[in-house]
């Protein structure tokens, strides 16, 4: 069969040579003039697969989503120099109290809410899509994007609807232009570039991970009432009146992203460590799946809840990177040895899958995964906290993203906080403002407009990868 198939190749290729001939012949031109045969395209694309596999292998061993100068676009709204910002689409009136109408579509819920520039969730709509996505075990992409169709309109009604506010009454729009979904993103995108331009208002191409990351700024006394966070009542617009100032250490986890960010202000952020493969909330949906557990609102609150009928100490599994003294982290390997770890137990209580498996085992395995997992972050996490410190002086810990709103993770985190030789504060949003709505990206939206900065709509584009700019932070350490 195989060389039947390469005797056909060849014949195609002969084919498609003679057909180039004949065609410059029609046309007058010289056959043997600057001719390019499908030899030539194939030794072309050949080199051109090689160039791109070099490219790839430059970057094992290194963080993913990290920017070396390798991405066409990136994040940098202050400009090179990190704080020339611009008003592309003007600015709300800065001397009095506004507020912004967020929307957020990267993934598989739709959101939106309006902020007022003190931090007050005047109104607030989610949609979700769990039940669309736990049949299949995941997200589909085409089942989000349609989904999101759907609710948009209706979600931006009823939070507009909360905050007894008319889209006329808002004075800013912004919404979530990526990393995410590609498709998805276009949703939420589109319908706030319409309405951004159908009533002139100043509209803001908001960062998803800028956006979880400065949550651990919002002030406001009624939508953060857990502790660490700033309790103020006050409406002002003061830079100063916010949770935490920069500079600080963000820990990022969700099911996308872990980051470990030097956070330097609005669109500064140094990568001090990054995941070479997936990230800590992928690792718990892996874990889900493999114990049978519902995955449609996200493997990590299932895999928390199981977790905490077991041993944590019960399945030993290998804490990943042992040997590799930085920052960056890796759950790949963990998912594996998990894997491996639940067959071991199936062929030891003769059963032929994990699903037959006992509460008592399943929660064992969950809890062990768990405890490795956090203990694999509190050393990476560790080990830049002692850096920054050392280097910047920083002691101000922000833990944000979806995985941050895990009881146990915050848990231990406060104690490696507490306990350092000089103790460092942490804050972490609500579990609620944890996950992915409507409020970040009216929040982060406020964070730009405040500096002076604005996007125009109609050039507005969404981005699937969306790293930060490497030109406005420093290199990550390779």
């Amino acid at each position: 069969m195989t060389p039947a198939f390469a005797s056909g190749r060849i014949a195609t290729r002969a084919l498609s040579e003679r057909h180039i001939r004949w065609n410059r012949f029609l046309a007058g031109t010289n056959i043997h003039e600057n001719e390019e045969t499908s030899s030539d395209i194939a030794r072309k694309s050949n080199k051109s697969l090689q160039s791109g596999r070099e490219k790839r292998r430059k970057f094992i061993g290194m963080a993913k989503a990290v920017d070396r100068g390798q991405w066409a676009v990136t994040y940098s709204p202050g400009g090179s120099d990190g704080s020339s910002f611009v008003s592309r689409s003007g600015l709300p009136d800065l001397t009095k109290p506004f507020c912004v109408l967020g929307i957020e579509s990267s993934c598989d819920d739709t959101g939106a809410a309006v902020v007022r520039s003190d931090g007050k969730i005047l109104g607030e709509s989610l949609a979700s899509q769990h039940e669309i996505h736990e049949q299949w075990g995941g997200v589909v992409p085409g089942l989000a994007k349609n989904a999101h169709e759907e609710k948009i309109d209706e979600v931006i009604s009823d939070a507009l609807k909360k905050a007894n506010m008319r889209i006329d009454d808002v004075d800013a729009i912004g919404v979530t232009v990526g990393p995410g979904l590609e498709i998805c993103l276009r949703v939420g995108c589109n319908r706030a570039k319409d309405l951004a331009m159908k009533y002139s208002k100043p509209f803001v191409g908001v960062h998803h991970l800028e956006a979880h990351i400065l949550m651990s700024r919002i002030p406001s006394v009624e939508n953060n009432s857990d502790q660490g966070m700033l309790q103020s009542s006050t409406v002002t617009n003061d830079i100063s009146a916010r949770a935490m100032d920069f500079p600080f250490l963000a820990l990022l986890v969700s099911g996308g992203h872990c980051q470990i960010l030097k956070c330097l202000g609005i669109g500064k952020y140094s990568i001090v460590g990054g995941t070479l493969d997936d990230s800590l909330g992928e690792a718990f949906d892996k874990t889900a799946r493999l114990l049978g557990l519902p995955v449609g609102g996200g493997g990590g609150p299932a895999v928390e809840a199981l977790a905490r009928d077991g041993d944590p100490k019960s399945v030993r599994l290998p804490i990943p990177l042992q040997k590799r003294k930085d920052c960056d982290f890796s759950y790949a390997g963990l998912k594996t040895a998990v894997r491996l770890a639940a067959e071991k137990i199936c062929v030891e209580r003769g059963v032929e899958s994990v699903d037959e498996l006992p509460h008592e085992d399943k929660a064992n395995i969950a809890a062990s995964f768990q405890h490795t997992a956090f203990r694999h972050v509190e050393i990476r996490l560790g080990r830049a906290m002692e850096q920054v410190q050392k280097e910047d002086g920083i002691k101000t810990l922000a833990v944000v993203g979806g995985v941050a709103a895990n009881r146990e993770l915050r848990s231990r985190l406060d104690k490696l906080c507490s306990e350092r030789s000089e103790p460092w504060e942490m804050i972490v949003p609500p579990p609620r403002l944890c996950t992915d709505q409507g409020s970040m990206s009216a929040w982060a939206a406020i964070e730009r407009l405040v500096v002076g900065s604005s996007d125009l709509a109609e050039d507005q584009e969404v981005y699937a990868r969306y790293p930060f700019s490497l030109s406005t932070s420093s290199k990550h350490e390779q």
